[in-house]
Order: structure tokens, then C-alpha cells, then sequence
């Protein structure tokens, strides 16, 4: 029975000692030259302004959960459809409940202003 599972410890264990290697190997042949400018903070192709500790609006995080729970909606939607004819009507109704609770949920966050950038 444990013999089945043997492959894939097999490629685990190779995955693993991969990663590992090439950590390794890359920091006894990598460059070691560090500078001043190969040290500085970069981003997006701008020089960073301003401290890095600098506080964000809870509006950004809101909308990153809100865009999240509408994505995993339409994650949900895709076995629907392709089982769609062996679910009958009793999958046709659990999937508009699904989707009238999560409209209702929409509406809330929309009357409460979430969704407003100001």
C-alpha cells in the first residue's frame, strides 16, 4: 500500500534537495560585491520616498478582502457549470441562493460606503 506513495516521496525529496542545491551553489559561486547603490531600496522602477513604516488607509485592505471574496465567487461558478446538467434544477437553485446571498452581501458593503475611494 505504501509502495504507491513511493514516487511521490521520491519527488519530494528530489524537489527539495533542488531547491536546496541551488541556494547553495549560487552563494559559493555568486558575486560578492556589495556597494552602496546595489544596497539601496528599489522598487517599480522608482527610487523610494518616504519611510518604509509609513501606515495605509484600512480602505486599501477592505477592498483587497472584498476583491478576494467576489474572485472565490467565480472560482465557485466553474464546477457549477461544468456539472450543470447532472446537478437538474437542485443545483439551478443552490447556485441562486449562492449568488442572491453574496448580491446581498454586495449591497451591504456598497450602502456602507466600502467600495467609495476618497
Amino acid at each position: 500500500m505504501l509502495g504507491a506513495y513511493l514516487p511521490i516521496l521520491v519527488l519530494v525529496v528530489i524537489a527539495c534537495l533542488f531547491g536546496l542545491g541551488s541556494v547553495i551553489f549560487s552563494s559559493l559561486i555568486g558575486q560578492k560585491k556589495p556597494s552602496q547603490v546595489k544596497l539601496a531600496p528599489y522598487e517599480c522602477g522608482c527610487e523610494p520616498v518616504g519611510s518604509a513604516r509609513e501606515r495605509f488607509s484600512i480602505k486599501f485592505y477592505l477592498i483587497a478582502m472584498l476583491f478576494i471574496l467576489f474572485d472565490i465567487e467565480a472560482v465557485f461558478m466553474y464546477p457549477w457549470a461544468v456539472l450543470f446538467k447532472r446537478l437538474g434544477m437542485f443545483g439551478l437553485v443552490e447556485m441562486g441562493l449562492f449568488i442572491v446571498i453574496l448580491f446581498v452581501g454586495y449591497i451591504y458593503v456598497w450602502k456602507k460606503g466600502a467600495l467609495e475611494w476618497e
